[in-house]
Parts: structure tokens; C-alpha cells; sequence
């Protein structure tokens, strides 16, 4: 199996500071301390053993910015860490690393702010899609293992006809031509809570089953893989906490305890 490239999306949303950010006194939020290091060490932490030898790209508006964390030192001097300037969109620095990197499917994306992110669920996804046949992955867990993680860890669930799910930013790409399938979320931030952009994605009659709960989840993929003629699968990790990352102060304290839990000192 080809070893993917590891791209971690650490830019700013819409180009603002975020809210923890400015607490914290920092420029990005992927540089906001969690149980005693940066959101961007853990994630980095969480990513690079997955195999020894995978490229992994950060996009991010200001690279300078994160030149000082221990992990980004490392795996810079090892050859294996590049960076790539965030653009105006999720798609757009997608498109950016590809272009930059020249080779970089098939590819592994996940978020500076998924700090529970494990060697374990990178190879899980990877593996997943290459067995599958897919050409997009996307991960997610049951509301059942996410709240049993934490009864607060989210609030809010998309609901299909057999089960509730959230998502783990967690996404595979197996090459360029599955990349059209990210041409749904071009505009970027909170996708599936825009009803507006869900429409212009997947067209009114599919919104309105989506919004019904109709569709399984199996064959909400099937739908958006006959929309962009790619085959997209959902992979449903087992422990919820996957669905944890930093967005608020209050998920920031469930991760901080999570974090502690599975990983103390």
C-alpha cells in the first residue's frame, strides 16, 4: 500500500483570529497550550508514527508562526515536515500542498486542532480506503461512543436513518480525481451546518432527505458518490473521543481531560 502524505489544516478560519486564540495571547489557535504544549505538538505527536517515512505538510497562514514547536523542529531536520501557506478555502490549500508537493496522494487530511488524533486512526482510515476501493474516506462515530467519552463532547449530531453520527476530521483522498468530491466543501467552515451550501453541494432534493433523515448513512455516501462520480465511504471509528477536537472553551476543557486520561504527563 502507497504510504499517504499527512496534510494537517492549521489556518485560520475565514482569516480571523480565533476566540481561544486571543485568550491565550497567540496568532493562531494551532499554537493555543493543552496540557502543557501547543494544539499543532499534539496533533504532530498523534500523526508521525503512523509510518516512519510519510511527508506531512501544514498549512497554515503564517509558518514562522509555529518554527519553535519541538515537533515541527524535528520533523523539519528529518525531512519529513513542509509547509505550505493557507489560502482563502479549505479546497484552495487542498490544491495548494497538491501542487506544491507534486506528489501527494494519496493523502490523509486532518485539522491543527484534532489533538486525540492517533498513529492508530491514521493508519485505520488509510487502510480503510485502500481496501474499500474508495476514493474519499471520511471518519466518523456514533453518538452513542461519543457521548459515552463525555456526555458533553458534542452537541450537536447529524441524524440519519440508522444511526446519529459526528464527524472526526478525519479525511482520506486516494488521488486527484477523487479530489472533486472536495468541491462540496470549496467555501469552507461549518459545511454541513449551511444549509445554503449543502443545497448548492448536493441539490435541493437531496438536502430535503438529508434534513428528513432518510437516508442511512451508507446511503448518504452512495448519493454524494453518484453527485461527483467518486466513490466516497464513511468509516466509523469506535471510540468516540475521535470526535473531540478544540473548538470552544468548552470542548477545549473535554479534550484537556481527555488528554490527561489517555496520556498523563
Amino acid at each position: 500500500m502507497s504510504t499517504p502524505t499527512i496534510l494537517i489544516l492549521a489556518g485560520k478560519r475565514d482569516g480571523k483570529l480565533d476566540p481561544l486564540a486571543e485568550a491565550a495571547g497567540v496568532t493562531h489557535k494551532c499554537k493555543v497550550p493543552i496540557q502543557g504544549k501547543p494544539l499543532l505538538q499534539w496533533v504532530l505527536e498523534g500523526v508521525q508514527d503512523a509510518w516512519p517515512d510519510s511527508a506531512i505538510w501544514v498549512s497554515i497562514h503564517d509558518p514562522a508562526v509555529i518554527a519553535d514547536i519541538p515537533a515541527v523542529i524535528a520533523l523539519t531536520a528529518a525531512g519529513r515536515l513542509h509547509m505550505s501557506v493557507s489560502r482563502d478555502g479549505i479546497v484552495e490549500s487542498v490544491e495548494a500542498v497538491v501542487e506544491e508537493s507534486g506528489h501527494a496522494f494519496p493523502m490523509l487530511i486532518t485539522t491543527g486542532d484534532n489533538v486525540l488524533i492517533t498513529p492508530e486512526v491514521v493508519r485505520s482510515v488509510h487502510d480503510f480506503g485502500m481496501r474499500e476501493g474508495a476514493g474519499a474516506v471520511l471518519s466518523i462515530a456514533e453518538k452513542a461512543s461519543i457521548l459515552a467519552a463525555h456526555p458533553e463532547a458534542q452537541r450537536g449530531f447529524y441524524q440519519f436513518s440508522d444511526m446519529a453520527i459526528a464527524n472526526c476530521n478525519a479525511y482520506w483522498l486516494r488521488d486527484a480525481a477523487s479530489f472533486r468530491a472536495a468541491e462540496a466543501f470549496r467555501q469552507g467552515g461549518q459545511f454541513m451546518k449551511n444549509v445554503g451550501r449543502i443545497a448548492k453541494a448536493f441539490g435541493l432534493w437531496n438536502l430535503f432527505r438529508f434534513r428528513m433523515g432518510w437516508w442511512s448513512v451508507d446511503g448518504a455516501m452512495a448519493a454524494i458518490s453518484r453527485r461527483f462520480k467518486v466513490k466516497v465511504r464513511a468509516f466509523l471509528l469506535t471510540e468516540g473521543a475521535y470526535a473531540v477536537d478544540v473548538d470552544n472553551e468548552r470542548t477545549y476543557k473535554i479534550a484537556e481531560m481527555l488528554l490527561a486520561k489517555r496520556k498523563p504527563g
